[in-house]
């Protein structure tokens, strides 16, 4: 019990619930479409919108883009909807500068890419399909986060 109330402070109940309904939607998008929705494709395909590079500029990421930025919106939307009914209108803040936000987005989305796709597309989407490239690039993903937080609490300690 000591464990769960160190590792979930505010408990683990909402982070079920958002669990269940972020595999439920992709679940549901991709049935209902034929459409894997993970992020790493949602950031290419709206750099397609705004760069003429012919790697931005392929098929694959222009002839979805419209429903992928539909998609984002969906996601933002939710977590506006979120926060003004469940999360009491209070603003979340950071004492990170806004310009090391932008830049990390841009890196992660970067990385992302390089490795064909994001945490949400393998880890939701492929592991779901039973994809073994999903399955290692989630390990990976893991390894390296566990790593990172490791290294970043003993740096600071």
């Amino acid at each position: 019990m000591t464990m769960t109330l160190s590792l979930f402070p505010l408990g683990w109940q909402h982070y079920l619930l958002g669990g269940v309904l972020i595999g439920s939607g992709v679940a549901l998008l991709f049935v209902l479409t034929g459409l894997v929705g993970g992020m790493s494709t949602v950031f290419t395909s709206t750099w397609s919108l705004v760069l003429k590079h012919r790697f931005f500029q392929q098929e694959r990421f222009t002839g979805s883009a419209a429903w992928r930025l539909v998609y984002a919106l969906g996601l933002m939307l939710g977590a506006l909807v979120w926060w003004l009914g469940f999360g009491g209108g209070v603003p979340l803040t950071s004492s990170v500068p806004v310009w090391q936000l932008v830049l990390g987005g841009v890196l992660v989305g970067y990385g992302a890419r390089l490795g064909n796709g994001c945490t949400s597309g393998h880890g939701i989407c492929g592991l779901g399909s039973l994809q073994w490239p999903s399955l290692l690039a989630v390990l990976t993903f893991m390894a390296t986060a566990f790593l990172t937080a490791n290294l970043m609490a003993a740096w600071q300690a």
